[in-house]
């Protein structure tokens, strides 16, 4: 059996990654952002790491998962949502190795990353940093253009990369790293 054509960008279009990661279940968006800086959903779906084993188990199907999302959709760039301090520290651990898988996947595939704080995405979408996710998946619905309910995960994933496009298009125009562009004071 033949894999499928792997789905690539439209022309003059960089295609970004956005990951939410989680430990049972990591949210993966895509989208293409044009010249003009207009975003066209490609992708989303949460993948839903609970099964047989354990932990490492989960931690496998992140890494293989995102892996074969990224070679189907040939994304240009991945941004992933940082992990926050949660009050309990098992949960904690975990997240930060989930998110540590999905890292590896994106660097297997030479991708450069970029990584926003909950606050930054919240506050790039919303206007606000303590924006609650039905704000969040409001406006990521309106800003792409969808109907319906989005999953919670593979909604907070689309802000990622929603919020890495507007960065990336204000440090065009500053002619500086995304980076730079998001961390002037």
């Amino acid at each position: 059996m033949s894999s499928p054509e792997p789905r690539v960008p439209s022309p003059g279009c960089t295609r970004i990654l956005g990951i939410d990661p989680g430990s049972q279940r990591t949210g993966v968006g895509i989208i293409d952002v044009d010249a003009a800086g207009r975003a066209t959903h490609v992708f989303n779906a949460p993948l839903v790491l609970l099964g047989d084993g354990g932990f490492a188990q989960r931690l496998k199907r992140l890494l293989d998962g995102l892996g074969a999302i990224i070679t189907e959709y040939r994304p240009d760039e991945a941004a992933v949502e940082q992990v926050f301090m949660a009050r309990n520290p098992d949960s904690a651990l975990k997240l930060g190795q989930a998110r540590g898988a999905a890292l590896c996947a994106v660097v297997m595939h030479d991708l450069p990353v970029h990584e926003y704080a909950a606050r930054e995405i919240k506050l790039a979408l919303v206007g606000k940093g303590g924006a609650d996710k039905v704000q969040v998946q409001h406006m990521v619905g309106i800003m792409l253009n969808l109907k319906g309910r989005l999953q919670a995960d593979a909604a907070d994933a689309l802000a990622v990369a929603i919020t890495h496009a507007h960065v990336r298009a204000s440090a065009q125009r500053l002619g500086v790293s995304a980076r730079e562009a998001w961390s002037r004071k």
